[in-house]
Formats: C-alpha cells, structure tokens, sequence
C-alpha cells in the first residue's frame, strides 16, 4: 500500500480525530482540551505523520533540545491500520532523526501494554535503582 509520510503537522480536526480513535485521548493524565494537545504537538521538535488516501492514520511526535536529549510522544496509529507496520514506521523516522542532529538519548512514555512493542525496536525499560519519575500537578 502506498502511505504519504509527512513532517508537516496534520490539520486539527485529523489530529483529534486520531487522538481519540486510537485510544490515546483517554489515556492521558490531566484534562487537556483537544486544542491543548494540538498546540502541545505544535510546539514539538520533529513530527512524523502518516496518511493513507488523505486520512491521518499514524503520528508520533518528539520534543527535544536538539543537543542530546529528546522525549518521544504521542505515537498513535488507527486501529484498523496497527499491525502494518506503521507504528515502527514511526519510531524508526522520529530515531533517525536524532541519530541525524547527533541526539545520542531518547527516552519515552509508553501507553499502558505497548511497552513490548517498543522492547522489540531497541528500547529497554530503566533499571530498578534508576527510575523515571513524575509529578502530575
């Protein structure tokens, strides 16, 4: 199948579209308003989105100082679509590119349950005496 892969920002409308079909909304902590998560993903460093005859079907996201480190967020793909390869389509484009700006580290948040998906493209859950940490406010 012939996929458009794009660095330019899908419109809103597929963006929340996607957000919601793909589960993702739901998932995240806080209350953010659809137009809050745009403009999050509008202030991000580097963005990859997939289409299929015009309609948004994957889309990951990183932020990023552009020296050495970076944050990989937001990867969704439709669900009628997970299963082709997109979602590593994905992380393989937003890996790239920090191996191209010389960004030696990348860290990510995972989705509840997909963290196998991510083990099989190179990453590895932190050490026990080293975890992340967060604070929701």
């Amino acid at each position: 199948m012939d996929y458009l892969i794009t660095e330019e920002l899908p419109s809103f409308s597929q963006f929340a579209r996607l957000h919601e079909d793909s589960g993702l909304l739901k998932n995240k902590k806080g209350n953010y308003t659809r137009e809050q998560l745009y403009e999050a993903a509008k202030n991000s460093w580097y963005s990859i989105s997939i289409y299929n005859d015009q309609k948004l079907i994957a889309f990951g996201r990183m932020i990023s100082d552009g020296v050495y480190q970076s944050l990989i967020c937001d990867v969704m793909v439709h669900p009628d679509e997970q299963g082709n390869g997109l979602g590593k389509q994905v992380i393989e484009k937003l890996i790239y590119k920090c191996k191209e700006s010389g960004i030696q580290s990348i860290q990510l948040f995972s989705a509840k349950g997909k963290h196998p998906f991510y083990k099989k493209l190179g990453f590895a859950e932190r050490e026990h005496d080293a975890p992340g940490m967060s604070l929701l406010l």
